[in-house]
């Protein structure tokens, strides 16, 4: 007798945003297939907290770079223990059907002759930028929003790149390329005043926060040596976390909260594992060199008119 797969979205890596109906996927299945961000840490936390999941559990998470288990693979073991009888769930970070896969998924199982039920999950690019206080829509600040895997570098003249500041970008998958996604938008309607945010491990133990803007946000990347996983959003929104106390409000109405005193990227302790699964550092450090080299050219500049006049 053929089982079952069942597409299980984790969400951002809290366990209080898996959904109830996910959560009881997990306690009947046979065996789970579970990717790196998001789905071990939120089964860790179930066990943790005494919820009893009896399934053998399967690891094909992703590292930036590096993919123990191809898709090919995966695709092709949710088959093979399904044909076993056995219940499956593939969880996946955050929802299966938002730069997830998922459907891939799907389709490869329901061609096969297995069956497949999908549980949506919590997106990271909803719920990450609200740990910020982040809303991707305000109203007299931003009535829409799109979200772009940047695992692919931006392109200039695109609809991404020639977007202004009310409309709120969300990037996915956007660490190794920041600096030049930066670039990109700075020379598009944005402009390189555009408020950008960077919010670090949201939900988990090295949650932080970095804000700057377009002009300036590769540096204090760089500087602070923000890391996967990450979510940027960039927008007229971000004026309105309480961590952007750099940058004035982004409307009279925008809210009554008093930001910290401190603009530096907040951060808290992070835990062992949680620092082993870090990818690389953020940023395209040969932009930020030759941003650098400019901003040192350009004061160099005002300095010698200054030391004239």
């Amino acid at each position: 007798m053929t089982g079952t797969v069942t597409l299980v979205g984790a969400g951002p890596g809290d366990a209080g945003l898996l959904t109830l109906r996910g959560l009881r996927a997990l306690e009947k299945a046979d065996v789970i297939v579970a990717d790196r961000l998001g789905a071990r840490s939120v089964l860790a936390q179930l066990e943790a907290e005494g919820a009893v999941i009896a399934a053998e559990v399967i690891d094909v998470g992703k590292l930036p770079g590096h993919h123990p288990v191809p898709q090919d693979g995966i695709n092709e073991l949710l088959v093979e223990l399904a044909r076993a009888g056995r219940e499956v769930v593939r969880l996946k970070g955050g929802d299966p059907f938002v730069f997830g896969r998922g459907r891939e998924e799907q389709l490869f199982c329901e061609a096969a002759g297995v069956r497949v039920e999908v549980v949506p999950g919590v997106t990271s690019a909803v719920s990450v930028p609200a740990v910020a206080g982040i809303p991707l829509t305000h109203r007299g600040v931003a009535a829409s929003f799109s979200v772009v895997s940047a695992h692919d570098q931006i392109e200039p003249g695109g609809s991404v790149s020639t977007s202004g500041a009310d409309h709120t970008l969300v990037l996915l998958m956007g660490v190794s390329t920041l600096g030049h996604s930066a670039h990109v938008l700075a020379a598009g309607a944005r402009g390189a005043d555009c408020p950008v945010a960077i919010v670090e491990d949201g939900y988990g133990s090295g949650e932080r926060v970095t804000v700057g803007t377009l002009g300036t946000i590769a540096q204090l990347a760089a500087a602070a040596q923000v890391r996967s996983p990450a979510v940027v959003v960039i927008g007229e929104v971000v004026r309105l976390s309480p961590f952007a106390v750099s940058l004035a409000p982004a409307s009279a109405d925008a809210g009554d909260a008093t930001p910290p005193a401190s603009a530096a990227p907040r951060r808290r302790g992070r835990s062992r594992l949680a620092a082993a699964l870090d990818a690389g550092l953020a940023v395209d450090t040969g932009l930020v060199r030759a941003i650098d080299t400019s901003i040192r050219s350009s004061h160099s500049s005002s300095s010698r008119k200054a030391s004239l006049s």
